[in-house]
């Protein structure tokens, strides 16, 4: 669901950018105010975990298309609201400025689909409110699924109006939505089980992790948190990639659909798994890079705090 330049003009791009930044900003100082240490670790960590996540497309059946987590939700759970979007905005920042997924004109438009949606709506209005305290059970698994739903089909439709309110591109807003909704219907149900999956994962491991990411490195069940967390970055970005589907993501085929060009996308010639050293140095390197700039900004805060 990361938005290309073209579909965006300047002034919506700039908007977007402005309202992007001013949240930002808010959250910077809410997390500020935790004064957490132990926020620090997490959001690398989970940033890169993101990051990998991310190059996973899956194929979604009868439909020629395929879909990607955004992770927005799991962030908001794990870390809480105000840090999740802006470890989400390093994953996006990251992925446009090296590997020129998103344009930078649409940076600002990405990071509130994909991350002021998922944490400000569907995790304290949905989530929280079906999940309650169950982290591992059935109420858990729900509140994931109906979250991650929500959180991908308010940021779908936030992709249509943008689009639509730039009116650079001939996509008309009415069949637009009715072919984004329902292809990320299905992508928002896998969000939410992979979700549901990696938030049992950590209540198991460290409950407390639970809490705006309280993991403290030097017991042996924060660090195995943490440790489980990059092996499973690692494996996705240098390998899990290679399978990653051929099929054009979600907005892509919903344009492709619009405008009646499916037809003629062809097969693609790759082999699949691409089986690939690139490929996984890339992995590996852009969540590396994600992991030190999420980190940095946690840094960064830190220090302000010190200063105040």
């Amino acid at each position: 669901m990361h938005m290309a330049d073209a579909l965006i003009s300047p002034a919506v791009g700039g908007a977007m950018w402005a309202l992007t930044a001013g949240v930002m900003a808010w959250c910077a100082r809410k997390v500020r105010e935790t004064r957490d240490d132990r926020l620090v670790p997490m959001m690398g960590v989970l940033g890169a975990f993101i990051f990998t996540a991310q190059m996973i497309n899956f194929s979604i059946p009868a439909t020629g298309s395929s879909g990607h987590l955004g992770g927005g939700l799991l962030l908001a759970i794990l870390l809480g609201p105000y840090a999740a979007l802006l470890v989400i905005a390093s994953v996006l920042t990251v992925q446009s400025l090296f590997f020129a997924d998103g344009g930078l004109m649409a940076l600002g438009c990405n990071i509130f689909n994909l991350g002021f949606f998922p944490s400000f709506i569907a995790y304290p209005l949905v989530y929280k409110l079906i999940a309650g305290n169950d982290r591992m059970g059935k109420r858990a698994w729900s509140a994931a699924m109906v979250a991650g739903i929500v959180g991908l089909q308010l940021g779908a439709f936030g992709v249509v109006v943008e689009t639509t309110l730039s009116g650079i591109s001939e996509l008309p807003f009415k069949t637009f939505a009715l072919i984004m909704q329902p292809i990320h219907l299905v992508i928002g149900m896998v969000e939410g089980l992979a979700t549901a999956t990696v938030v049992a994962f950590v209540a198991r491991a460290r409950p407390e992790a639970l809490v705006r990411g309280q993991v403290a490195l030097k017991e042996p069940k924060g660090r195995s948190v943490v440790v489980g967390l990059l092996v499973a970055a690692a494996i996705l970005g240098g390998i899990a990639s290679w399978f990653a589907s051929t099929h054009p993501d979600g907005l892509e085929w919903s344009i492709s659909k619009v405008t009646g060009s499916v037809q003629h996308i062809p097969p693609s010639a790759e082999p699949w798994p691409a089986v690939s050293a690139g490929t996984s140095l890339s992995g590996l390197v852009g969540g590396a890079l994600t992991l030190v700039l999420a980190v940095l900004v946690g840094v960064a805060l830190k220090a302000c705090n010190k200063k105040t």
